[in-house]
């Protein structure tokens, strides 16, 4: 298989699926896997994750054990390097989790989207200039003090400003203004899906440069 290209957001990292391994395990220190389990979550044939495992591994980064023929991994608590870098990887590639987790308990968020510049970016459009802030759009009627809010709570952890955006539930399918052309037009990252609950997938409109 080949490798992924170097993710646009952090491009210090080798490649897409390297970030997605990294910020998979690093985020929980409790959390443990083995290789199989690894690829079926990550998408990412068991031989990329193996070595993916062998490169975190000698960098002590993760450490792994053994239980029978399996191989369960998990981050290296002891590793003065896990904390600064988790810190990176979840303000490049952890804010669609974070704010599904945080949208998903509101009643009335039917469905929610980040667009624009950090979007493209996570899509991997290149841009020129550094991402300023994350826009989000947040389809339904929910209470709007409750969404502030949950925003607000997870805002300081990613790293960016977060700019939230209110539609009715068919504004996707049914606007007509230049602001719902221009959102259509770029990349759509998915937090909250259509039956309300948090998302890591993707919906990418088109991939554009971004801005």
């Amino acid at each position: 298989m080949e490798r992924t290209a170097t993710p646009s957001l952090l491009p210090i990292l080798r490649s897409q699926q390297q970030a997605e391994f990294l910020v998979w395990l690093l985020d929980d220190p409790e959390r443990e896997a083995s290789l199989a389990e690894l690829s079926a979550r990550l998408g990412i044939p068991v031989s990329s994750v193996h070595r993916e495992v062998e490169r975190a591994e000698r960098a002590g980064l993760v450490i792994s054990r053994r239980v029978g023929r399996t191989r369960l991994v998990r981050a290296n608590g002891q590793s003065r390097f896990v904390a600064p870098l988790r810190e990176l990887l979840v303000m490049s590639f952890g804010v669609p989790a974070r704010l599904g987790e945080a949208l998903a308990p509101i009643q009335g968020v039917e469905s929610a989207f980040i667009f624009g510049s950090w979007a493209a970016r996570y899509l991997g459009a290149v841009g020129s200039r550094p991402v300023g802030d994350v826009d989000v759009l947040i389809l339904g009627a929910p209470e709007r003090d409750q969404v502030y809010q949950a925003v607000a709570a997870v805002e300081p952890e990613l790293g960016y400003p977060l700019q939230v955006t209110f539609r009715s539930l068919e504004w996707l399918e049914t606007g007509t203004d230049s602001f719902h052309d221009t959102v259509v037009s770029r990349p759509l990252v998915q937090i909250i899906g259509a039956d309300g609950r948090a998302t890591s997938g993707s919906a990418a409109a088109t991939h554009s440069v971004a801005h």
